[in-house]
C-alpha cells in the first residue's frame, strides 16, 4: 500500500508515522515559565542527534488554535529545560503529566512528583528518573504552522548510581533502567526488555549474500 503524505491531512500522516516509527523514547521534559511556574510534560518526538556538541531534539506540537504549548513557551522564555527518561515505575505519573493543565498549574506538584535541583540550570530534575539531562536551548526551527523543533545542548547528564557499572568507562546498566517507549495508537507503550545484539561487521569484499 502506498500512502502519498503530500495529499493526506495531518491527522492521517500522524497515524501512519506513529504506527510505524516505533518504539520512540520518551522525553519527560521539565521547564519553568518566565513567572516561575513549573511544568512537566512527556514527548515521544524525541531523540539524540549528535555528540559534539551533545544535542537532543524535541518535536513539539502546538495547540489546536496554533498557540504554543507550555513546554515550548517556557523554553522560548528561559532557554532551559531538563529531559528525564521514563522507567516503568514512573509510567503512571508520566502519563498524568500528559493532561493539558492550565499554564498557571505547577504540574510537578499536581502529579506528586519529587524533584531535585539541577547543577547548572534553574529547572529541576525528576528525582526518580533513571537518567536526566540538563539542557540549554541550542536552536529553534519552526518546521510548520503547528510544530516547532527544538535542539537542546546537554550540559550535564545525571545517571542514578545503581545504574553506573563503571564510571571511568561510562559503562551503564541500561537494561536495569527498565525504560519505556511510545508505540502505535492511543496510549500504547513498550517495555525495553526484549533485545538482541549484533556486532558491526568489517567490510569484506568477498562476502556474498
Amino acid at each position: 500500500m502506498r500512502f502519498d503524505l503530500r495529499t493526506l491531512p495531518p491527522s492521517a500522516r500522524y497515524k501512519i508515522m506513529t504506527a510505524t516509527i516505533t518504539p520512540r523514547p520518551i522525553a519527560w521534559v521539565t521547564s519553568v515559565s518566565a513567572d516561575g511556574v513549573r511544568n512537566a510534560a512527556p514527548f515521544s518526538f524525541f531523540n539524540m542527534v549528535g555528540d559534539d556538541p551533545p544535542l537532543l531534539a524535541l518535536g513539539l506540537m502546538h495547540r489546536p488554535d496554533g498557540r504554543l504549548k507550555d513546554t515550548a513557551a517556557n523554553i522560548l522564555a528561559t532557554a532551559e529545560f531538563t529531559v528525564n527518561l521514563v522507567s516503568e515505575d514512573d509510567a503512571e505519573r508520566m502519563n498524568r503529566c500528559s493532561a493539558d493543565a492550565p499554564p498557571e498549574v505547577d504540574e510537578l506538584a499536581h502529579a506528586g512528583i519529587e524533584t531535585v535541583p539541577a547543577s547548572v540550570i534553574a529547572t529541576p530534575l525528576i528525582a526518580s528518573a533513571p537518567a536526566s539531562f540538563e539542557c540549554r536551548r541550542h536552536s529553534i526551527i519552526e518546521t510548520g504552522p503547528r510544530q516547532t523543533l527544538i535542539l537542546g545542548e546537554v550540559l550535564v547528564a545525571h545517571v542514578a548510581d545503581r545504574f553506573v557499572l563503571d564510571a571511568d568507562s561510562q559503562h551503564l546498566d541500561t537494561p536495569a533502567m527498565k525504560l519505556i517507549g511510545r508505540t502505535h495508537g492511543r496510549g500504547w507503550y513498550v517495555r525495553n526488555g526484549d533485545t538482541m545484539q549484533m556486532d558491526r561487521p568489517a567490510y569484506d569484499p568477498n562476502w556474498r549474500p
